[in-house]
């Protein structure tokens, strides 16, 4: 009885192992996981890309904002000049007064009571 148990136990192993995936399946499989990977790749490739575009488009943005705040400073400078030079020249025009003359205060320390 031992003899025809181990027989069949051999037997049943020989049956499991002979049930794996064959080299059709195998090749498949390994194909699929090509495929997952270059899927992957692709995703985190179109991802940076897609950063990438994203930060450039930003530093455009930025670019601009920095040159037109730099015109309106420009421009606001101009306009200051300009108008100091229209106040600059009405002043001129207006006579010049001179200034009253100060009045001195005199204190008299002599009298009793001051200290």
């Amino acid at each position: 009885m031992k003899k025809i148990y181990s027989l069949v136990m051999i037997s049943g192993m020989l049956a499991l192992a002979a049930c794996g995936p064959s080299a059709e399946e195998k090749a498949a499989m390994e194909k699929a996981r090509q495929d997952s990977i270059e899927r992957v790749q692709k995703a985190a490739q179109d991802s940076i890309e897609t950063a990438n575009k994203a930060a450039m488009d930003k530093m455009k943005e930025d670019s601009i904002a920095t040159a037109n705040m730099e015109k309106a400073r420009q421009d606001s400078m101009e306009a200051a000049q300009k108008k100091g030079m229209k106040t600059a020249s009405a002043t001129t025009k207006k006579k010049a007064v001179a200034p009253a003359p100060a009045k001195e205060n005199k204190i008299d320390l002599t009298k009793k009571g001051n200290k």
